[in-house]
């Protein structure tokens, strides 16, 4: 997460849509940085404990920009990363699973620890489903994006190369898909909402 008081903004990292290297090409200019557990504070819990600090150290209240992924897309990202970040045997790994399995353990009652990697409905809305964040942006709509943080933070922005999926296969079936589909309409909803609105989502609309 990355805060800049003067051009009065927050950047969300939601996980698996590019924070690292959007984090990368931004940290010369932000005032505050959160790292290691802290770098993806939801955006509910933002609001709730950082807003009242930055008003009462900095006088400053930010308006808050966050990206959200096609959801099977960011999910096979999840999956691709815990088939190499960890190792064959560690709880968290997903190495040996297909990724149908990991899809149907995510959407599980009680999922397993490699399938413990929360939504992007969850991080960009409070309790409720509502959104909580001033800008969402289309993650597949990164020129949109960036022209926003050029307009608003000053300098052009080049994105580096960062945390790239290994080049895993990953099918995923249509029977599985339209489970996870079920079980998470809200956020496949939420995506096309921003999708639909050519990649930028204002609150309030």
């Amino acid at each position: 997460m990355l805060v800049f008081t003067e051009q009065n903004l927050a950047y969300l990292a939601t996980p698996k849509t590019g924070s690292t290297a959007i984090e990368a090409a931004l940290r010369p200019h932000a005032d505050i940085i959160l790292r290691g557990r802290r770098k993806h504070m939801p955006a509910q819990r933002f609001r709730r404990k950082m807003l009242p600090f930055l008003d009462s150290a900095f006088g400053v209240r930010p308006e808050t920009v966050a990206t959200i992924r096609e959801p099977i897309s960011q999910i096979r990202s999840w999956y691709k990363y815990r088939a190499r970040a960890f190792k064959a045997g560690s709880p968290y790994s997903t190495q040996g699973l297909s990724f149908d399995q990991f899809v149907l353990d995510l959407i599980a009652e009680d999922p397993p620890q490699h399938a413990l990697i929360g939504s992007q409905l969850a991080f960009l809305s409070d309790r409720t489903g509502a959104l909580v964040v001033d800008h969402l942006f289309a993650y597949e709509h990164q020129p949109v994006f960036l022209d926003f943080l050029e307009e608003r933070i000053g300098p052009p922005i080049t994105l580096p190369r960062k945390n790239v999926s290994p080049p895993i296969e990953a099918p995923l079936s249509e029977k599985v898909e339209a489970q996870l589909r079920a079980a998470r309409t809200d956020e496949f909803s939420l995506h096309n909402k921003v999708v639909a609105a050519k990649g930028h989502l204002v609150a309030g609309n």
